[in-house]
């Protein structure tokens, strides 16, 4: 795979310096398509919307496997200086999907040229990760119908991890994430009279400490819960107060139990601090990613080519739960599959995921690219 480094490098720059949003990657799935067709390999478009399809078949045998990344950026302004800095404001690879498809790619063109297995891959690029979309409109476009197969396969970078070492368990491996939004109504005023409003700033400061306790007093330490608050907005300005506030944010967990246990409270919660200051609330909760749940012999498919990829001491087969969110839990409700992590970076010196500096590191291409050659070769022999 070394060979192809250079021309994965150079894809993963293109993508980087093109983002685009979910179910906006027309141009990242025409490269795709382009690209897949000038390796010999038959590509079918439109997916899903924006997803892209290649099948390689080689033998005689009718088994088959799926190898999917993620094509879409995240709506963060990059701030980083490199020569391939994103070309679009507010649009960026934060998450390294742009590494994962030209991964996929340098494994596609491996395989198409030289790869010694005996069965089918499909290689699937999918669109709109990110929003939880892109996997379910696949498959309600007939990706399984069209494509049948045994199993899937799927990879994702994690700063904390070191490079070239990977990570994955049986069972649930990733969580459910449900998001929230709750519209406070108060009343309105000058600041220099908070006495004659209801201040929905104050109402909606409380409910962001109140719902703190959700993990702590609803969900207990044996459960696995999390509750963020990310964005607080208001309709005030320097000397006024507010008539109405919105807070959004996401939840996570394993158990539907303990997704019931925190919608419940949380609806309780504010309803209960807004009838105490005499405002009202709407509290608007979704469920927009399933638990994902890996099946034992796909684990130990990919550990067994992680370990001929990098070796043992490198590759962890019972990590921790993580509490990140996939889309590809979608594809696993259906079949049976692995999603496994790789490493970017030890996480001291390097930025997190979903940060304005955060870059996929290029060395991890052929690391990435040797592991997806290795797991289709082993396992269609």
């Amino acid at each position: 795979m070394d060979k192809h480094y250079q021309d994965m490098t150079s894809w993963r720059h293109y993508i980087h310096q093109h983002p685009e949003l979910g179910f906006q990657e027309v141009n990242t799935a025409n490269k795709v398509a382009c690209l897949l067709q000038s390796f010999g390999i038959e590509t079918h478009v439109g997916i899903g919307r924006t997803g892209v399809v290649g099948v390689i078949k080689k033998g005689n045998s009718s088994r088959a496997i799926g190898l999917r990344a993620d094509m879409d950026a995240l709506p963060i302004q990059e701030k980083n200086d490199h020569a391939y800095k994103s070309q679009r404001d507010g649009i960026f690879h934060g998450c390294g999907h742009d590494g994962h498809t030209a991964m996929l790619l340098g494994a596609a063109k491996f395989l198409a040229e030289e790869g010694k297995f005996n069965g089918i891959v499909y290689v699937i690029f999918q669109p709109s990760e990110e929003n939880g979309l892109g996997a379910l409109a696949m498959i309600e476009d007939g990706l399984f119908d069209r494509f049948p197969m045994d199993a899937i396969y799927g990879m994702h970078n994690m700063p904390g991890i070191p490079i070239g070492h990977f990570a994955t368990r049986v069972g649930q491996m990733m969580t459910f994430e449900d998001n929230f939004t709750i519209t406070i109504t108060g009343k309105g005023g000058h600041a220099s009279m908070p006495n004659h409003t209801i201040d929905p700033l104050v109402i909606g400061a409380e409910i962001v400490m109140a719902l703190q306790t959700i993990v702590s007093r609803v969900v207990g330490p044996e459960e696995w819960g999390v509750v963020s608050v990310t964005e607080f907005q208001t309709d005030g300005a320097r000397n006024i107060i507010p008539s109405t506030v919105t807070l959004k944010g996401d939840c996570r967990g394993l158990d539907p139990k303990v997704q019931a246990r925190i919608e419940t409270r949380m609806r309780q919660i504010v309803d209960g601090i807004c009838l105490s200051h005499g405002a009202t609330a709407q509290v608007e909760y979704s469920q927009e990613f399933i638990v994902l749940v890996n099946s034992e012999n796909e684990v130990n498919n990919a550990v067994r080519a992680a370990i001929n990829t990098v070796g043992a001491d490198k590759v962890e087969g019972h990590c921790t739960t993580c509490s990140c969110s996939e889309d590809f839990a979608q594809f696993l409700h259906h079949i049976p599959g692995c999603f496994i992590l790789i490493g970017n970076g030890d996480g001291e010196t390097d930025m997190p995921l979903h940060n304005p500096q955060y870059d996929y590191k290029d060395e991890n291409l052929t690391i990435g690219s040797r592991y997806w050659a290795n797991l289709v070769q082993e396992n269609l022999q």
